[in-house]
């Protein structure tokens, strides 16, 4: 079954859109296959604008979000792996979502699975 994060993060996306609201995302720089200019990475993360306006050819799909953005001046093609996305959120006020942070699909598959904490109740 496919993750809801990349469509909760296209919807959020198009509700800022749609309110005039600037959408950015706080992403993990230290998951595997993200590309950022690494300047611009604080602590290992970086806040990138996904508005219309700053991110050219933007594409959010199940597993990834690209977009070219400009960085003093220069274009950057940006590369972020849906599971590296922290937070959708608008600058203006701050509402938006958090993601838990996930494992890939093959660091899910050496962990053991977790007990249900359900109660069978008669």
């Amino acid at each position: 079954m496919p993750a809801v994060a990349p469509y909760l993060i296209r919807a959020y996306h198009q509700w800022m859109e749609d309110s005039n609201l600037t959408a950015h995302i706080l992403v993990d720089c230290q998951h595997p296959n993200v590309k950022v200019p690494s300047p611009y990475i604080q602590q290992g993360k970086i806040v990138l604008n996904i508005s219309t306006e700053a991110a050219k050819s933007l594409i959010i799909n199940n597993d990834m979000i690209q977009f070219r953005a400009r960085f003093d001046g220069k274009s950057e093609e940006i590369h972020v792996p849906i599971l590296a996305v922290l937070t959708i959120y608008a600058a203006e006020n701050g509402e938006g979502m958090f993601f838990e942070k996930q494992s890939s699909d093959s660091d899910a598959t050496s962990e053991q699975p977790q007990k249900s904490n359900l109660t069978l109740l008669d």
